[in-house]
């Protein structure tokens, strides 16, 4: 494994893959520092999280982390504006690693009028100045990652509040039980990302999850996108099979290659629809991976499908000799923005 780990770490001055490999112990952290912050359990008729990128996607894999066991919304804002529908009696939980997220900036600013219960999860900046100025619990993160590398503490930002908040009951016997199954898996983890990224070499992947790996596909694409500086894209079925499989008969599938992720959760019929549509689409893909998660609650089986999609990346960006860590192309959109 030093061997897998020095070749990664060849092309990655950043240190990307520690911060990835280091998810279990993230998970555990961040358990702690909501722990330490001592919110009191509040009520409230759901939880908004404002945030976009990396620190909005925890939300998202926290709502299917809790799947049926939600007792009330649990939704995601990405954008400049939150919801029309939104009323006092919501919680809003604002996700912003920087701290300096312009349209989450936007939302926090918004909900002082709406008057809902806000908490706020960030590494500092403008953020964290506002919400100490109002008030307002902070779940302090540690600096020094890139927002997507702080996956596992946002995702544990957003299942804690939404526990707190009275969404749900709280998973986090779960989330400490599925950073040991990570550490007992990070080998097998390492040597399965190796051989799908052999796969999916010089070709763009589409990802298609359901239910619990909906979000997990999506994960997977913006991680290919960030790391490995590729096009890459997700879709969720059973919708893709009511659009997006016809595209695969035009014949730029020889430029592409499919990733199915299955979970033993999803429906039985959209189980049979993943498998008729990796069927169809082989016939024009250059490659078609399936995948099924591994563990026992849905939060182990989600968040091991999570570490692999980030190896993947990380090996993706490993093969084309490319810093997994800078995104130039997101910062000069940043500065252009903040031109007059």
């Amino acid at each position: 494994m030093t061997a897998v780990l020095d070749t990664l770490r060849a092309s990655d001055p950043s240190g990307q893959i520690d911060h990835v490999l280091g998810l279990p112990d993230h998970l555990r952290d961040a358990l702690w520092r909501v722990e330490s912050t001592a919110i009191a359990p509040f009520s409230s008729t759901g939880l908004v999280v404002a945030g976009m990128g990396g620190s909005a996607i925890g939300a998202d894999l926290a709502a299917v982390a809790f799947g049926a066991r939600l007792t009330a919304p649990l939704v995601v804002a990405r954008g400049y504006e939150l919801p029309a529908w939104l009323r006092p009696e919501r919680a809003v939980l604002c996700s912003s690693y920087s701290g300096d997220t312009e349209e989450t900036l936007a939302c926090y600013e918004a909900t002082e009028a709406l008057g809902p219960r806000r908490v706020v999860a960030t590494a500092g900046g403008r953020l964290a100045d506002l919400a100490r100025r109002d008030g307002v619990p902070v779940i302090g993160l540690p600096a020094g990652f890139q927002p997507r590398a702080a996956v596992g503490y946002m995702f544990v930002a957003a299942a804690e509040v939404a526990a707190l908040a009275g969404v749900a009951d709280p998973i986090r016997t779960e989330i400490d039980s599925s950073a040991a199954h990570l550490e007992g898996m990070r080998e097998a983890l390492l040597d399965r990302a190796a051989g799908i990224a052999a796969q999916l070499a010089d070709v763009i992947p589409i990802v298609y999850g359901a239910d619990l790996t909906a979000p997990v596909a999506y994960r997977w694409k913006c991680q290919v996108n960030e790391n490995a500086k590729l096009p890459a894209f997700s879709h969720s079925l059973p919708e893709a099979d009511h659009n997006e499989i016809a595209g695969w008969d035009g014949g730029a599938g020889r430029r592409m290659a499919a990733v199915f992720l299955a979970d033993r959760d999803q429906h039985p019929r959209v189980r049979r629809r993943l498998e008729l549509t990796a069927e169809a689409v082989a016939e024009h893909a250059t490659a078609v991976v399936h995948l099924e998660t591994e563990g026992e609650s849905r939060t182990e089986r989600l968040l091991w499908a999570v570490l692999l999609g980030d190896l993947v990346s990380l090996y993706l960006a490993a093969r084309r000799g490319v810093d997994p860590g800078p995104v130039a192309a997101i910062e000069r959109l940043k500065d252009e923005l903040g031109s007059p």
